[in-house]
């Protein structure tokens, strides 16, 4: 369209929506780009000064220069458009700049007085406000982090095969909504005794059990002797099984626990037909008379799904062998991600190899968990029949309210460190309309029979009781 019939604010949206459409990148569907151009035309036409900037901007690619292009910024930050939610200068930036944008690479430009990161009460949404920038020094080559504005690849298309996509940079403000983590096949051989598996992380200033506010970077941490020369955490013989598996389809076991003999190191768990046994659980042919078109249609794309490795006395590595993503609720993981227990979930691309267990770890969180729950308890205790001197043991109320989270810790909670979960296909979280791994149509759990044996050690040395409620 030539810039003599370009539309004004003074002429109809639906005019104004044409001209806009024919400028839009490609990079998502034409229904969703003419839902989000219709929605911000509608927004801005009491603010004809803003709507004649945003035609200017995206008619002249530019090339003009044009004022911020606002629009009022929601309680979360993120817009809704046909069912998805997004944050609005990442939509309109990929619909007209950048298809294959990711969030975490949007930098505003000096002049831009409502730019997103600035947490104004409007967000000015031209995309020739930001620009597109990766931060020198920053490797994130075996990992890149998911924002929480669902592209179609998150929502609308689960089931396109996963892709691994470049290197990323992080802001500061990009980092604090930040809820699903990526970690790709690195790009080494096999035969490398280097890894990009392992994360480190710059902690934040704040930190926060319910804030998603750590910057994981990718580390390069030999691994080759990571197992060399360290003693057995105990003498005890090892288990029979090192892990056992159950398959669930949303919150319904399907099937028999698989268990995993320790002599089978690796075990293979696929969407396949054949017989499961030893080191292979093939869960395609497993029956459910309650199953739906959604979890049928979620089966066929498991494929060769996953390789589970046990390491050591009790480590665990996954390899992703299916065509599309898994994703893991890892507490060694969420450490490794500066992130609390739970406060994550991972997103394992197709041929990444990457461990998801740690046993030294869990154990030394065991120990302390069990300690911290003693103790808490014994305090708590003492502080209701008010036997805690000193400042701040208000008649031994206030110091009872405050140890009884540390209270709360019971056998459950330590055995949830024994256990992985994985869901095939579709995820979960706030990336995701699924909220819980209960909600995925085909999930598998495992046991790791190390890890609770060691469990039950701890438990033996030092006991703690259920949680009980304060009077």
């Amino acid at each position: 369209m030539s810039i003599a019939n370009t539309p004004t604010s003074n002429d109809a949206c639906l005019s104004i929506v044409h001209s806009l459409m024919c400028h839009r990148q490609g990079g998502e569907s034409e229904t969703f780009a003419k839902r989000a151009i219709e929605s911000l035309v509608k927004k801005l036409k009491e603010k004809k000064d803003e709507l004649d900037s945003l035609i200017t901007a995206i008619t002249t690619n530019g090339a003009h220069p044009s004022k911020c292009v606002t629009i009022q910024r929601t309680l979360d930050g993120r817009l809704q458009v046909a069912g998805r939610k997004g944050f609005p200068h990442v939509i309109y930036a990929r619909l007209w700049r950048w298809p294959d944008l990711h969030k975490n690479e949007l930098k505003h430009v000096k002049y831009c007085q409502y730019a997103f990161d600035l947490k104004c009460d409007s967000v000015c949404v031209n995309p020739y406000h930001y620009e597109r920038v990766v931060s020198p020094g920053i490797d994130l080559s075996g990992l890149t982090l998911q924002s929480s504005a669902p592209s179609s690849m998150l929502v609308k298309d689960e089931y396109v095969h996963d892709y691994v996509e470049g290197p990323q940079s992080l802001s500061s403000a990009d980092a604090l909504s930040i809820q699903t983590i990526q970690h790709q096949a690195s790009n080494r051989s096999s035969s490398d005794t280097y890894s990009n598996s392992s994360l480190l992380t710059s902690e934040p200033s704040t930190p926060s059990a319910s804030s998603f506010s750590s910057i994981p970077v990718a580390s390069t941490r030999p691994v080759h002797n990571e197992l060399a020369f360290q003693p057995p955490i105990s003498n005890h013989p090892a288990p029979e099984y090192w892990c056992s598996i159950a398959y669930f389809e949303m919150d319904v076991q399907v099937g028999e626990t698989f268990k995993v003999p320790s002599n089978c190191p690796i075990v293979t768990v696929d969407g396949y037909v054949d017989p499961s046994g030893g080191d292979r659980f093939c869960l395609g042919q497993l029956s459910n008379v309650h199953r739906t078109e959604a979890i049928e249609r979620a089966r066929l794309h498991i494929g060769k799904g996953v390789q589970l490795e046990c390491k050591g006395e009790g480590d665990v590595w996954v390899r992703c062998l299916s065509d599309h993503a898994v994703f893991v609720q890892s507490y060694y993981l969420d450490r490794e991600a500066g992130r609390a227990p739970g406060d994550a979930v991972h997103k394992i691309y197709p041929s990444a190899y990457i461990k998801v267990f740690d046993l030294r770890q869990c154990h030394r969180q065991m120990h302390q968990q069990a300690a911290t729950a003693q103790a808490a308890a014994a305090a708590q205790a003492a502080a209701v029949a008010g036997n805690i001197p000193g400042p701040g043991s208000v008649g031994g109320i206030a110091p009872a309210i405050s140890l009884s989270a540390a209270a709360g810790i019971g056998v459950d909670d330590l055995r949830r460190l024994c256990i992985l979960r994985m869901s095939f296909v579709k995820g979960w979280g706030p990336d995701y309309p699924r909220q819980s791994i209960k909600e995925t149509p085909c999930w598998i759990e495992i046991n790791l029979h190390r890890a609770l044996q060691l469990l039950d050690e701890v438990l033996h040395t030092m006991p703690i009781a259920d949680p009980q409620p304060l009077d």
